[in-house]
């Protein structure tokens, strides 16, 4: 949803750098991670109710303070952290509960469970886009607000754990970075999340500076984006369940890489939104399918919410920087606007996260193509 806050915000804080405002949402896509790892023992204490509401209130009253937020520390403190914090609340007990409730085809069932982001993903761009010119950027997120709260209501009155852990879950398993395989997962994540969202953040931007697609399409790049990542959460992770999460991971990342590079020359809006789309359903699964692949690298389940909780802060963490830094090597260029260099980049991270993954899947399983891993 914050990509469509990248491009207002870089026509509103005029005097603030594109790198500056991506670490709006970079602060608040890292808050979802680092807060739902670090509740962790919270949620195993049986005060999952507790988060739920907590999560609900901080998302929505953050929304509603940056809808009368001007300054950009105002809406770094609003939008980036009490939002963030909000959403690391509910992140933990939506993952969680759901596997909980089946035995066989959970990464079929996490898939279905990450639909929800995808699709609000498609609704709160169009929502802003179509409401912001009507009744202004603030009752615009106002509104988003409100369809927020609407929507938390049914988790707080079904999601029930079936099962606590037996023991207080431990945030870090120092013995699994000796593990060859996780540890080059984990790499694979920091670098691949480093390098999906730059496209995320920056693709209006990017479209009207050099495909001249025209504003009122530009706005709807991003929603088109998610279309798209609803299937790759899905289709994906029921092919995973019988060919592996591994190797389905390492082929819809490579797929991401060689999209990046074929965007430096898309120059048409056909191309753009055909491009979207792609990119949308390839990186999908970066969403829904490192959960179960840690799972899989897993030998010890009794360690396993110690090593998940390492995996989503190692992808917190490439969340955090990497947009930033991709906006600080787009003002390198003329008129502020490096974009081949922009997409080198992402798709270098890209690159070099497939390589990861390849590498790690060749430590646990060996070079056989046909071996699920």
């Amino acid at each position: 949803m914050y990509g469509v806050y990248q491009t207002f915000y870089g026509s509103t804080l005029t005097s603030v750098s594109p790198s500056a405002i991506s670490w709006i949402g970079s602060v608040q896509a890292f808050l979802l991670f680092l807060i739902g790892t670090l509740v962790g023992p919270i949620y195993d204490a049986g005060y999952v109710r507790s988060l739920l509401i907590a999560g609900s209130f901080l998302s929505v009253f953050g929304l509603c303070m940056a809808s009368i937020a001007h300054r950009y520390w105002q809406i770094l403190l609003t939008q980036g952290i009490i939002t963030g914090a909000g959403f690391g609340c509910l992140f933990l007990p939506g993952v969680t509960i759901v596997s909980q409730y089946f035995s066989t085809k959970k990464a079929f069932a996490t898939g279905l469970a990450s639909l929800g982001s995808s699709i609000g993903g498609v609704v709160y761009p169009v929502v802003f886009t179509q409401l912001q010119p009507l009744i202004g950027a603030s009752w615009a997120t106002r509104t988003i607000a409100l369809i927020l709260l609407c929507t938390l209501i049914l988790p707080l009155i079904i999601l029930r754990p079936l099962k606590y852990s037996s023991k207080p879950r431990t945030l870090l398993n120092l013995a699994a970075l000796r593990d060859v395989p996780y540890a080059l997962f984990g790499c694979g994540l920091l670098l691949g999340y480093m390098g999906i969202y730059v496209v995320f953040y920056y693709i209006q931007l990017y479209a009207s500076a050099t495909a001249s697609v025209s504003p009122s399409l530009a706005f709807y790049l991003l929603a088109i984006i998610n279309a798209g990542s609803s299937f790759g959460r899905v289709l994906p992770n029921f092919a995973a369940d019988y060919t592996g999460t591994l190797n389905m991971q390492i082929l819809f990342v490579s797929a991401a890489a060689v999209l990046s590079l074929c965007l430096l020359a898309i120059q048409t809006p056909s191309g753009i939104v055909v491009f979207c789309v792609l990119y949308g359903f390839f990186t999908g699964t970066f969403v829904s399918l490192p959960g179960p692949t840690v799972a899989s690298l897993s030998p010890d389940m009794s360690v396993l919410g110690a090593r998940m909780s390492m995996a989503f802060m190692t992808a917190g963490t490439g969340l955090l920087v990497g947009t930033p830094v991709a906006g600080a090597i787009l003002t390198t260029g003329t008129d502020g606007q490096n974009w081949t260099m922009l997409q080198v980049w992402s798709a270098t991270l890209l690159v070099l996260s497939a390589f990861c993954m390849l590498v790690a899947r060749v430590a646990k399983v060996g070079w056989g193509a046909a071996k699920k891993a």
